[in-house]
């Protein structure tokens, strides 16, 4: 078993209470707090501490600047409910069994950091989105959004077991919810765990009515790979998550374009989506983008014209779900200020996963593709350092960083490891070369092909299965992009070989027989 001292060495909340005449020895530090929000869906592209192109999150921005950024941040299967599986078990999907949103149901039974912190005397809760197919367990307190959940007058299962419709915006609501527990619910003698986690920034990109006017007189540029051919990329030239294609982004779901008289494949979805609000925020919503909707049918744009028009309408509708979003972490922020938390709670923001940002002309994720693997992570440490970190983590690190904070024991059978030296400063010259990744859910919506593979800090190698066959190699120094496949390139041999041999030992180090038998080939010749 890894173990840890119970007590963090004065990283902040350090008791000070001194009385004449009693023993000099020091009290002991209370346990830290532990506040982790994560989103859905949002991409570093779009967090100004990473990217200044589009997005300005100064409350996001505010986490990073008092404490630290993560530069080289990842997740291990960029797909919302496996992305939280290995977030709360500290395992690769094929160890946590939760592979895809399709087919799977997480396994409450199973060890996860929660249930551990509870063991080590804390209070744990989680609000907002779970989508794990089953109920929360390991949390003195939950509160969550069925499935995807939905921005306006959402659902809520509460423990009670029953289903409640709540009146507001979603992203409002989970704050809310988030602080309650917080102020009024949780014992004050307990160390606690908090994660709030947004349906924000999840498709379908619904504004808060207040921020609807937002960017409207904004133009964004388009990602120099929008026009990307896919050339030497098979895989990526099979998904159905581009931009210009009606069939993927729909202009009325996704876009907003709703007309009774119309049809597309998503029409009934929105139809449901907006028959949930009430009427002042239909009036509102219909006063904005009614114009919008009959300058669209008038011009009625085609071609490159209509995708680009599309882009925009993304990139602004994007923006302002995420401007409700920073505005929220910015409220839980002020509370911990206001109630003296903060000096003893860290504070973690992530994402789920990345997403793509018009990038090879797609929305969505899915692909071990950069935009997609990598992901946002700001923590603020009290007594911690500041500024940015450059070693290669994983979202199966989350676990084991909250269970060392908490003093708690690290079992072994945990994958990841734990972010807290790097947090405090320490280098370890032993840290992981290389990250390893590995996508399952196909076929399903946007047709991204099952596929592994391996990333260190300049190559990456990744095997596309199941109904193809096919091997991607890429410098990402020369090629960040990811434009140009290596791997039959006999320049390349020496990496090809070098990240073959670097996949199979991740692969045996996680266990991942799946894959391994896969690569059968390349183990006979070690």
């Amino acid at each position: 078993m890894k173990t840890t001292d119970l007590y963090l060495l004065g990283l902040g909340g350090l008791a000070t209470l001194s009385l004449a005449g009693c023993t000099d020895r020091k009290p002991a530090a209370r346990p830290m707090n532990i506040l982790y929000i994560m989103t859905d869906d949002h991409t570093a592209q779009m967090m100004s501490c990473y990217d200044r192109r589009y997005a300005s999150t100064p409350n996001l921005d505010r986490i990073a600047r008092e404490g630290v950024r993560f530069t080289n941040s990842f997740v291990a299967n960029s797909l919302s409910g496996p992305s939280r599986a290995c977030m709360l078990t500290g395992k690769h999907s094929h160890k946590n069994g939760f592979y895809d949103n399709t087919t799977c149901v997480f396994d409450g039974s199973q060890q996860t950091f929660p249930k551990l912190l509870q063991q080590a005397g804390y209070e744990t809760a989680i609000v907002g989105k779970w989508h794990l197919e089953s109920l929360p367990t390991g949390f003195d307190h939950w509160e969550i959004i069925p499935d995807q959940g939905d921005y306006y007058n959402p659902d809520f299962i509460r423990q009670t077991g029953d289903t409640v419709r709540n009146e507001g915006y979603i992203t409002n609501l989970i704050t809310d919810k988030a602080l309650a527990w917080l102020d009024a619910e949780r014992d004050p003698e307990k160390p606690f765990c908090l994660l709030v986690h947004h349906k924000a920034q999840h498709r379908n990109w619904m504004a808060d009515t207040c921020n609807l006017t937002l960017y409207e007189d904004r133009t964004f540029p388009l990602p120099e790979t929008f026009y990307d051919d896919y050339a030497g990329r098979p895989a990526a030239a099979a998904q159905e998550m581009s931009i210009s294609s009606d069939h993927d982004m729909d202009v009325i779901y996704d876009l907003k374009m709703y007309r009774t008289s119309d049809s597309s494949r998503l029409k009934e979805l929105y139809e449901g989506m907006i028959g949930r609000m009430n009427p002042d925020q239909r009036a509102a919503w219909d006063r904005f983008y009614d114009p919008l909707i009959a300058e669209f049918h008038r011009t009625n744009p085609q071609g490159r014209e209509r995708a680009e028009w599309k882009f925009q309408r993304y990139v602004r509708d994007y923006l302002k779900t995420l401007k409700s979003l920073d505005d929220n972490v910015g409220r839980l922020l002020d509370y911990l200020d206001s109630t003296g938390l903060a000096g003893n709670t860290l504070v973690v923001y992530t994402s789920d996963q990345g997403f793509y940002i018009g990038e090879h002309g797609w929305f969505d994720k899915r692909f071990m593709y950069e935009e997609s693997m990598h992901t946002p992570l700001v923590m603020r440490l009290p007594g911690g350092v500041q500024g940015d970190i450059d070693q290669l983590v994983q979202n199966i690190d989350y676990a084991p960083t909250f269970l060392e904070l908490a003093g708690a024991e690290i079992p072994d059978d945990i994958q990841g490891r734990s972010l807290l030296p790097l947090l405090r400063g320490e280098k370890s010259a032993d840290w992981r070369p290389a990250l390893y990744y590995h996508f399952y859910e196909y076929p399903a919506e946007h047709m991204v092909k099952r596929h592994y593979g391996v990333r260190d800090n300049r190559w990456k190698l990744i095997h596309f299965y199941n109904d193809i066959d096919h091997w991607e190699l890429y410098d990402l120094k020369t090629d960040p992009h990811e434009l140009h496949n290596r791997y039959d390139d006999p320049a390349c041999a020496g990496e090809r070989a070098r990240m073959i041999d670097e996949l199979l030992r991740l692969q045996r180090q996680y266990d991942d027989t799946l894959a391994l038998r896969m690569n059968g080939d390349f183990q006979s010749k070690d």
